[in-house]
C-alpha cells in the first residue's frame, strides 16, 4: 500500500465507478463515492447495493456514499473521475471550485467528446489547467472486477511517478496493473473500441456468425491504429490492453452495453428507441461521431467506423452496410 495515499474519491456511482470504490476499499483505502442524483446515493447507502449499475455485489462500508461533491473530494489525494464523457464538463466545473493542488486524477472514462473533438484528459485540461493526472483503460467488465475475477488494465501518464504511484495504488492479485506514456494511444484504443463493438453487435442482430465479427474485430483494430496514430499514438500501444485486449472484451462479451447496441439495430430498431431503453451509457454512439469527423479532418480511412455512423446518425440499412464493407474495391491487408 502506498504509504502517501490514504483518502480517495471515486466521482460517478455508475458500475465502473462503483467497482473501483469497492476494490480500493477492500484494499484498505478510505473511499467517497459520488453520484450526481441524491437519490440514488440514499438508496444505495440504505442498501449497500447499486441495483441499477451493479446488481448483486455488495458495497462495504468501507465506501462512504456521498451526496455532496466538494465533501467528496475536499480530503482526496486521488480523485476518480468515473462519469459519463458527456457529463464531464459540467463535473469537473464543479470540480475547479476547490482547492486541487496536490491532488492526483485519474480518468477511467472512455469516450471523445462530439463538439470539441478532444479525448477526456484534454477535456480535463481544458477545465482544471495542468492537473497531475494518468487514465486507466483495458478490458475490464465491472461486474467481473467486482467479484474478483482475475482482471488487467493499463494506467498511462506522461509523469512516470504518477503512473508508478496509481499502478501500486490499485495492483492487487487480482486486478493486475500495468503502466505506459502512451496517454493518446490508451485513451484512442479504449474509446474507439466501442465503435466496433457496435458493429460486432450488428452483425449478432443480422444473424451473422463468427467469421464476420472475427473480420469486423480485425480490420476495426486496423483504423484504430491509423487514426490513433495520425492523432499521435504509438502503434505498439493497440496490440495492448488498451486496444485489442479492450476490443475483444466488448466485441464479445454478451454484457457488453455497445455490442448490445449494436445488436438491436442488427434487428432493426432506431437508435433512439434503443437509448431511451436503456439505464446506462453507451458510449461508442457519441463516439462515433466524433470519430467519424476525427478521421475526415486527418484524412484516415476509416470505412467501418463510417459505416456504423451512417447506420446510427443516417439510419442506413445495416444489411446494405454490410454489403457496402464487402464490396469495397479489393487492395492489400
Amino acid at each position: 500500500m502506498s504509504l502517501r495515499i490514504r483518502n480517495i474519491a471515486v466521482i460517478g456511482n455508475g458500475g465502473w465507478g462503483t467497482t473501483l470504490a469497492i476494490h480500493l476499499a477492500r484494499k484498505g483505502y478510505e473511499i467517497r463515492l459520488w453520484g450526481a442524483f441524491p437519490e440514488d446515493i440514499r438508496e444505495i447507502k440504505h442498501t449497500r447495493f447499486n441495483a441499477k449499475f451493479l446488481p448483486g455485489i455488495k458495497i462495504p462500508h468501507q465506501v462512504i456514499l456521498e451526496e455532496n461533491l466538494q465533501e467528496a473530494i475536499v480530503n482526496a489525494q486521488v480523485i476518480v473521475l468515473a462519469t459519463p464523457s458527456q457529463y464531464i464538463s459540467s463535473v469537473l466545473k464543479q470540480i475547479k471550485k476547490c482547492d486541487l493542488s496536490g491532488k492526483i486524477f485519474l480518468s477511467v472514462i472512455k469516450g471523445i467528446d462530439p463538439l470539441t473533438l478532444r479525448r477526456m484528459s484534454e477535456v480535463i485540461y481544458r477545465e482544471l489547467g495542468r492537473v497531475r493526472l494518468a487514465v486507466l483503460s483495458g478490458p475490464n467488465i465491472a461486474g467481473e472486477v467486482a467479484r474478483g475475477i482475475p482482471s488487467t488494465a493499463v494506467i498511462a501518464s506522461q509523469d512516470r511517478n504518477i503512473a508508478g504511484e496509481l499502478q501500486k495504488l490499485f495492483h492487487s492479485p487480482t486486478f493486475r496493473i500495468y503502466t505506459n506514456s502512451d496517454v493518446v494511444g490508451v485513451e484512442m484504443g479504449g474509446s474507439l473500441k466501442n465503435v466496433i463493438a457496435i458493429a460486432c453487435g450488428v452483425c449478432d442482430g443480422l444473424g451473422f456468425g463468427t467469421n464476420t465479427k472475427a473480420a469486423l474485430l480485425t480490420r476495426g483494430l486496423a483504423e484504430i491504429a491509423r487514426l490513433g496514430i495520425a492523432l499521435g499514438a504509438r502503434r505498439e500501444t493497440f496490440a495492448g490492453l488498451s486496444g485489442l485486449g479492450d476490443l475483444v472484451t466488448t466485441c464479445y462479451n454478451q454484457q457488453s452495453r455497445n455490442r448490445s447496441v449494436g445488436e438491436e439495430l442488427g434487428k432493426g430498431k432506431r437508435i433512439r428507441a434503443i437509448v431511451s431503453s436503456m439505464n446506462t451509457v453507451a458510449e461508442g454512439v457519441p463516439t462515433v461521431k466524433a470519430a467519424y469527423q476525427l478521421a475526415k479532418k486527418y484524412k484516415v480511412s476509416v470505412p467501418v467506423t463510417t459505416e456504423v455512423f451512417k447506420i446510427i446518425y443516417k439510419h442506413k440499412n445495416p444489411k446494405t452496410a454490410v454489403k457496402d464493407l464487402m464490396t469495397r474495391k479489393i487492395k492489400p491487408e
